[in-house]
């Protein structure tokens, strides 16, 4: 059954957010059951007074089939975490979003992506960074993920563009509304191109509180983040402080030492964050010798039903061979090879002797 209608009514619900839904749906079993829930049922589940009658509310208010036809006139697409195209990589973040909505496209080459991030105010410098990486990147196949806010954000997405690539803009309000108004007609170039994201409803305008949040989908969708140039407390940090939690990479470009707009990414290295002055150095650290190869790899060989169990195993911890195999049941010679060919096709990789993780 399809619960997207449910979601979106937890979604549009003041005080509801994505541990809750999950302990909604965990207590009542359903989506459907945990927005039926009486009263009474949802305070035994552990919900405050204030989240029920905000609950309640929001059904007494909200016609869920008009928000979906709503967002179906807009070309907005709303995917649940059980549709089958949540992009993955944001699936296996803690607490990910339950809901998400999306102008544009998704593609399975999403899954090489890397985020760019830094400064509204970049130096001449910074600019050209973004452009050259971003752009390089995007020339390698990978996917290039930011906030669609002024300065590196743009120039990422733009370089993104001009080098025929994908780009994924996440935002701090609705994929209707995009922020800021002068990157309107950037956005448009990249439904076109990619997709416009967020977690929050349509028509909303985004505050400050937002921005975090929208940080955590950034790092979330890619494997890694790039930081371009950022001062000491620049926003961009925040980021970083995502990617680390969720288990992701983090890179970041050398600058000037007597430039404040590079203080942060200067502090980042020294703290042991991958220095990078040229796109290979992200393929590299991230065994991509080129993201293109590895999706048509994945493309030309069929889906096998071995290499599907051993991917439920994996995850981005390290995890031996033999443990894999004790895991799965299946014949120490199956995993192996099944391992080895899932390499090739660029799900996994290793990370020390006989050790494997989720690329």
């Amino acid at each position: 059954m399809d619960y997207t209608r449910f979601y979106l009514g937890f979604n549009i619900t003041s005080g509801i957010g994505p541990a809750r839904v999950a302990r909604l749906i965990e207590h009542f079993g359903t989506p459907e059951a945990a927005w039926q829930a009486s009263p009474g049922d949802l305070m035994a589940c552990g919900l405050d007074a204030k989240s029920i009658e905000a609950l309640l509310a929001t059904r007494r208010r909200i016609d869920l089939d008009a928000e979906l036809a709503r967002a179906a006139r807009l070309g907005v697409r709303l995917l649940s975490i059980e549709s089958d195209g949540y992009p993955p990589l944001l699936r296996q973040i803690p607490q990910p979003p339950p809901l998400i909505y999306v102008r544009g496209t998704l593609a399975p080459a999403d899954e090489w992506a890397v985020a760019v991030v830094g400064t509204r105010g970049p130096s001449d410098y910074g600019r050209e960074a973004a452009a050259r990486l971003a752009g390089d990147l995007a020339l390698a196949g990978v996917t290039i993920v930011s906030g669609l806010a002024l300065g590196i954000d743009a120039r990422a997405h733009q370089a993104a563009l001009d080098s025929a690539g994908r780009t994924i803009g996440v935002l701090a309000c609705g994929v209707d509304v995009p922020y800021p108004e002068t990157n309107r007609p950037l956005a448009e170039r990249m439904v076109a191109s990619g997709a416009l994201i967020s977690e929050f409803p349509l028509g909303m305008l985004p505050v400050p509180s937002n921005f975090p949040a929208r940080n955590r989908l950034i790092s979330g969708l890619a494997r890694g983040t790039l930081v371009v140039e950022a001062g000491a407390k620049s926003g961009a940090l925040i980021t970083v402080e995502f990617a680390l939690e969720q288990g992701r990479e983090v890179f970041a470009v050398p600058g000037q030492i007597f430039s404040a707009k590079s203080a942060g990414t200067n502090r980042l290295i020294r703290n042991g964050a991958a220095m990078v002055t040229c796109a290979e150095d992200i393929l590299d650290a991230l065994s991509w010798t080129s993201a293109t190869a590895q999706q048509e790899a994945r493309q030309a060989l069929p889906a096998d039903p071995v290499e599907a169990a051993l991917l439920q195993l994996l995850s981005y911890e390290p995890r031996h061979i033999d443990e894999i195999g004790r895991a799965s049941g299946l014949a120490a010679a199956d995993v192996a090879a099944s391992l080895a060919m899932m390499e090739i096709k660029g799900y996994i990789r290793q990370a020390g002797v006989l050790k494997y993780v989720l690329r």
